[in-house]
């Protein structure tokens, strides 16, 4: 069975664009040209690599596919299949997410919170870059649907 390892810390992405954390200026002003093509590389390599899997995932499977004799072997490649594409769809989600982000660099948005439009933060949106929220905004939000669920 193939290893799977779908997570990706946020050094990991920083270091599949080949960029290490940024390291802010004195005075340096927020979402600058510099900063804005930091996260724009960070954005655009994370999303080659999930189409990269993509396509290897789709090639896996064409190439794995076997009509076993067994119904237990047969069965544990369908799951193994099913979960190599429920792992894809999560990935696709993420890959609108990603696409959406980077719309917010043609409206000048990126990097500020859609909520109370105050910045989101650098290091903050070096380890999840596709935040759309401020830390209080998203704890707020995070309370809010813990009520909800209750």
């Amino acid at each position: 069975m193939k290893k799977n390892n779908n997570f990706l810390s946020s050094l990991n992405i920083l270091s599949l664009a080949g960029v290490s954390p940024y390291k802010l200026k004195p005075n340096e002003k927020y979402m600058n040209k510099k900063q804005l093509s930091h996260f724009k590389k960070i954005l655009e390599s994370w999303k080659n690599k999930i189409n990269n899997k993509f396509n290897n995932t789709i090639s896996y499977i064409k190439d794995e596919t076997s009509n076993f004799p067994d119904p237990i072997d047969r069965a544990s490649q369908e799951e193994e299949f099913s979960l190599e594409l429920r792992n894809r769809d999560r990935e696709r989600k993420l890959i609108k997410k990603i696409e959406i982000t980077l719309k917010k660099f043609d409206t000048k948005n990126f990097g500020y919170c859609d909520c109370c439009d105050i910045e989101i933060g650098i290091k903050r949106l070096e380890a999840h870059p596709t935040a759309n929220l401020c830390i209080d905004c998203k704890t707020l939000a995070e309370i809010r649907a813990r009520q909800i669920a209750e």
